[in-house]
């Protein structure tokens, strides 16, 4: 049951992210800037298809290269798929927050404004940290050495992600994000 539930998380995560995506495109905009400051970026989709696939196998059965856990525990299952509902809940609050300025990647034409409120107001990178907290969920969901990897690999890559995206606020908005960096933490 709780694989099920790891996999439906992860369908409804990148439901929501590319319903954002296809609504933003209908409006004019092209939300999908992936890649562009970065062509290492490329490198990531393989791994990240690869991580579906090992959630999706686990929970319908399919053949995967996971065959023992590091641990077999149901409450730690249960802690992870509450931290999957509790990343979902966050991503939807997010995407709300970010209105028109929801980009994959960093927008250098068409930065608009800087966001935050909503779930920017509490930290600055919401989105990163449900990000994080499906990884760290899935793991206790599925805890297979394999998706330990995928964890400590995916919060560092968030992290670079944020680096980049903070040295870029900054370029641009001055002041402005200076203020909004000493009142909201990064994370938490």
């Amino acid at each position: 049951m709780t694989g099920i539930l790891g996999a439906a998380t992860i369908a409804l995560l990148l439901a929501i992210v590319l319903m954002r995506v296809a609504i933003l495109r209908r409006a004019g905009t092209v939300a999908v800037q992936f890649g562009k400051t970065d062509r290492r970026d490329f490198l990531i989709p393989p791994f990240a298809v690869f991580y579906f696939y090992l959630i999706f196998a686990s929970a319908l059965h399919w053949p995967t290269p996971l065959h023992s856990k590091m641990f077999d525990s149901t409450a730690a299952a249960w802690v992870g798929i509450a931290s999957c509902i509790a990343a979902l809940g966050l991503m939807f609050v997010t995407l709300l927050s970010f209105g028109q300025s929801f980009r994959i990647g960093i927008d250098t034409d068409h930065p608009g404004a800087l966001v935050t409120s909503g779930a920017f107001a509490y930290t600055r990178n919401p989105i990163y940290v449900a990000f994080a907290a499906v990884l760290i969920g899935e793991f206790l969901i599925l805890p297979h050495w394999v998706l330990l990897l995928y964890v400590v690999a995916g919060i560092a890559l968030l992290h670079r992600q944020v680096l980049r995206e903070e040295t870029y606020l900054q370029s641009y908005y001055g002041s402005e994000f200076t203020r909004y960096r000493k009142r909201v933490p990064r994370y938490f």
